[in-house]
């Protein structure tokens, strides 16, 4: 079977960055982010770049560092620029690797989503509604959906209303893209022990100092909070909010948690169609064999 692009996702600390690194040296790939914090210039530590990985193999990546945290970001703008990203890599004569853990972003590109312009009467209407409301539409647009545990942000939830509004149109903006689906993962515990402890290393290595720069270039609490879990707890801790035992203890919680809601997305993604070969961190050689074996490389 051909493939158009490579697909490595997992929740978070699950080793995706380093996974999809050594593939795309070992087969000559260009790498696209999937993640929806890492477009954002000046934080590299709360969002886990890691362009050190990169930079080893000397890959050139794409969707990372593209603007500023003012300026405003979401899934419609992704998909326009991940179609940019996608045919430079192609005219490079690369195989792409999209990695990240974005369920929102990856579901759009791995299922076509069919995204119309951003209609922005519509967006400034939805935007006025209860998370309630927002999800009483969503319900109505798509009957069969059991819960909105894995949105639950009104962002999210706004953009999955538009997403089920599009899916009735018969023209697609996104080609269909046939992709070899790798996740990573591991035990409950393996991953809680990894998330523990990168959190305790990222704390002690310039996460904090992070927040405060951005604090400093006059990032607002709001939208500091609006960018997720590490700029959350840590701005808290900065204000005086929470001390930093119970700031690292509430951020270690809800990272947690969050890695939880990222494989509940993921296998959703698998019941809706999508095929994910799973492996574990400590699995390249055979990751690497199965791709070779998959793909047809000259």
């Amino acid at each position: 079977m051909s493939f158009d692009i490579i697909t490595i996702l997992g929740p978070t600390a699950s080793g995706k960055t380093s996974i999809a690194s050594q593939l795309a040296h070992d087969f000559n790939c260009e790498i696209i982010s999937a993640d929806s914090r890492q477009v954002y210039k000046w934080m590299d530590i709360g969002t886990g770049k890691d362009l050190a990985e990169f930079q080893k193999y000397k890959i050139k990546y794409y969707l990372i560092d593209i603007i500023t945290p003012f300026e405003e970001y979401n899934l419609f703008r992704y998909t326009k620029d991940f179609q940019v990203a996608f045919s430079e890599v192609k005219k490079n004569n690369k195989l792409p690797i999209l990695v990240g853990g974005t369920g929102l972003y990856l579901s759009a590109i791995l299922q076509s989503y069919n995204l119309p312009e951003i209609n922005k009467e519509l967006s400034d209407d939805l935007t006025v509604l209860t998370f309630s409301q927002l999800k009483q539409i969503l319900v109505q647009l798509k009957p069969k959906l059991h819960n909105v545990t894995d949105i639950r942000d009104k962002e999210r939830m706004i953009q999955a209303i538009m997403i089920e509004r599009s899916r009735s149109k018969s023209r697609s903006t996104l080609p269909p893209i046939t992709s070899l689906n790798i996740g990573i993962n591991m035990s409950r515990d393996e991953l809680k022990r990894r998330i523990a402890d990168r959190l305790k290393t990222r704390l002690e290595n310039g996460m904090i100092e992070e927040v405060k720069n951005l604090m400093s270039k006059g990032i607002t609490k709001e939208k500091l909070t609006y960018f997720g879990l590490e700029y959350k707890f840590i701005s808290q801790f900065i204000e005086g909010k929470l001390n930093y035992n119970d700031m690292h203890q509430k951020l270690n919680s809800a990272i947690q948690n969050f890695a939880k809601r990222q494989m509940t997305w993921f296998r959703k993604m698998e019941r809706e169609g999508v095929r994910i070969n799973w492996f574990t961190p400590n699995d390249y050689p055979v990751i690497k064999d199965f791709v070779k074996n998959q793909l047809d490389f000259a």
